[in-house]
């Protein structure tokens, strides 16, 4: 790991908790929630949280940029880029789910180097960097091996979003495949492939702040983090986290079942 790197490792880690301390603060409280326009939710423990999150980086690194889920882009021409999601999992947040998390990921370059997932009620963070591997709680980690549908565990988030976006097709086929199946995933489902814990995760809807800390994290821990089409990327539209060998039955499926 280069210096470069260990400063950002560390600093995207501070950067999660200070997230996950501002939404601590609101979470099974009273909250409004707003619409916003594309009629998902937002409460103020997103935007605070961001708040605090954009304070920090550009108190400590003036000449980086920002992108974040609820405040836009700032700095768009740096060579370093930090993507923000202060609550991912805003609908189980406000309805007291504990599984909600908040994302930090890094570019260098365009390049995904950096990434984190906290579960702050949880008190779990998993992190990965470029050079350094995977570390849940300070703990190296990695995923487990699995080669076949037949024992792999699956996540997922929203079911109705496989109607929406035309993969309903797929997912069925995958619960005739897979050993079980659980829901309620947000990025804890990639929290979860990360630590060994679970073996596939995939969202048919991801955005940029969903995604830029997965990518990082999952690859570091062993892993494979592309869209549906095979792409590794975060800018893509898609999320796939899994073991290597189990990839190419998945991309297949994701292929030919629609």
């Amino acid at each position: 790991m280069n210096s470069q790197t260990e400063e950002l490792y560390e600093a995207a880690i501070k950067v999660a908790k200070i997230a996950g301390e501002v939404t601590l603060k609101y979470f099974r409280k009273d909250l409004e929630i707003i619409s916003k326009q594309d009629d998902s939710p937002v409460t103020v423990a997103d935007r605070e949280a961001e708040k605090a999150m954009r304070s920090f980086i550009m108190e400590t690194f003036p000449e980086h940029g920002l992108i974040g889920e609820e405040f836009g882009s700032h700095n768009d021409k740096a060579s370093v880029k930090w993507i923000l999601d202060p609550i991912d999992g805003t609908v189980g947040f406000i309805h007291g789910i504990p599984l909600y998390t908040n994302l930090v990921g890094i570019t260098v370059d365009d390049v995904p180097t950096v990434g984190v997932i906290h579960a702050p009620y949880m008190n779990e963070l998993v992190a990965g960097a470029t050079g350094v591997g995977a570390y849940f709680n300070d703990t190296k980690t990695s995923i487990r091996p699995c080669n076949s549908l037949a024992n792999a565990s699956m996540m997922t988030t929203d079911v109705q979003f496989f109607n929406t976006y035309g993969y309903k097709a797929s997912f069925e086929h995958l619960l005739t495949k897979v050993k079980t199946h659980r829901t309620y995933g947000d990025a804890y489902g990639y929290l979860m492939v990360a630590t060994g814990r679970a073996d596939i995760m995939f969202d048919p809807d991801l955005k940029i702040w969903d995604a830029a800390a997965l990518l990082p994290v999952i690859e570091q821990a062993g892993g494979s983090f592309t869209d549906l089409k095979g792409n590794a990327r975060v800018d893509g539209d898609s999320g796939l986290a899994c073991s290597p060998e189990l990839k190419k039955e998945l991309l297949h499926i994701f292929e030919t079942h629609s």
